[in-house]
């Protein structure tokens, strides 16, 4: 894609301000304002990590991912609330319906957020962003933050520099102004340990490893990752919406209120989950040519073990079966945390039989 025809190209991303806590707040109004995360059954005392965290907790450090428990000791008031996924999803429901009354070139990143080119579109794209924030608001009571730019890249990283309820536009002229001082981190793809790499190297912002030339990069982090970080550093990516996903995958994983070495339990557990992994192939018509599961041990080890049957099935008899089968070539001398099943060679099902 050349230059010229990305030069009027206008992606928005759509990101909604602490979604679930949001959502928890509507529901329960005294607690707009109050520390508040939302995870696993809402117990700090048992094991969960936080979903999503209101602005009033994110004060105190408590982030998403983060250990229920962890989050009580940097914040004995903080409020906890069971997950309601239902809930979020219906909300999530209405605002995707927003979105597609302005534009069928979605990509829907999430529960909670989305990305629309709005280049056909006959008006300036900040109108375009103040509107949808405006239904959304109507139909939801609900915030988002909203960024724009010319590719998915710069737009995500517009939505994450006013929140809540912000709308910034990034374009190739403030590229250097606005993206360059950001930290290196703020890069897709950018992680914990490309950071520390990163900083070995005294990079710790995103102009700095634009600095860098890509031959640097590629000597450093190899050709594919090395040629990214030199573009994206740059704020170049041609990537398209993709506005329909093939799954690669099916899963379903368990973690144990207490660490279990029963192998009654473990059965039983797998058992279940190879029954919901078969309800979901069958919901979305695919059938799986490989069967995997997932031990996670006491002290964090994780195994996983896989079969390939000869033909894709969804038969629960089948993938049980198959599951049983990897289970039975991990040695279980310690007590289990996790336990998980994935299917995987998805292909999809003949419409008539």
């Amino acid at each position: 894609m050349t230059t010229e025809q990305t030069r009027h190209r206008y992606i928005l991303h759509m990101d909604m301000d602490a979604f679930f806590a949001a959502i928890e707040e509507l529901r329960h109004p005294e607690l707009a304002g109050k520390p508040l995360a939302v995870g696993g059954g809402g117990d700090p005392n048992k094991r969960g990590v936080v979903s999503t965290a209101s602005y009033a907790a994110r004060k105190y450090g408590i982030r998403s991912a983060m250990p229920l428990r962890t989050a009580y000791k940097l914040c004995r008031e903080c409020v906890f609330l069971p997950v309601d996924y239902q809930e979020y999803l219906r909300v999530s429901r209405k605002v995707k319906k927003v979105l597609a009354a302005f534009t069928p070139l979605i990509e829907d990143v999430g529960i909670d957020e989305a990305f629309l080119d709005v280049s056909a579109i006959d008006e300036p794209p900040e109108e375009i962003a103040r509107e949808i924030k405006s239904r959304i608001r109507q139909e939801t009571g609900l915030t988002c933050s909203i960024g724009i730019g010319p590719n998915k890249l710069l737009a995500k990283i517009a939505s994450d520099l006013q929140k809540p309820d912000g709308l910034t536009v990034i374009n190739r002229e403030s590229i250097e102004s606005m993206v360059w001082p950001l930290p290196a981190r703020k890069l897709w793809g950018v992680g914990p340990k490309t950071e520390l790499r990163l900083k070995d190297l005294g990079v710790t912002t995103i102009g700095a490893l634009a600095a860098m030339t890509e031959e640097q990069l590629i000597e450093e982090f190899g050709r594919s990752y090395g040629s990214y970080l030199h573009r994206s550093s740059r704020g170049i990516d041609e990537s398209p919406l993709v506005t329909h996903w093939e799954p690669r995958s099916v899963s379903r994983e368990t973690t144990f209120e207490e660490d279990v070495d029963d192998w009654q339990a473990l059965a039983r557990t797998l058992a279940d989950l190879a029954k919901l992994v078969t309800q979901d192939l069958k919901k979305s018509s695919y059938r799986a040519r490989t069967i995997g599961i997932k031990i996670r041990f006491s002290d964090f080890k994780t195994h996983t073990r896989a079969k390939t049957i000869e033909a894709a099935t969804d038969n629960i008899e089948l993938v049980r079966k198959t599951a049983f089968e990897c289970l039975g070539r991990i040695e279980l001398k310690q007590r289990v945390r996790l336990i998980g099943i994935r299917a995987t060679g998805l292909e999809k099902s003949a419409i008539n039989e």
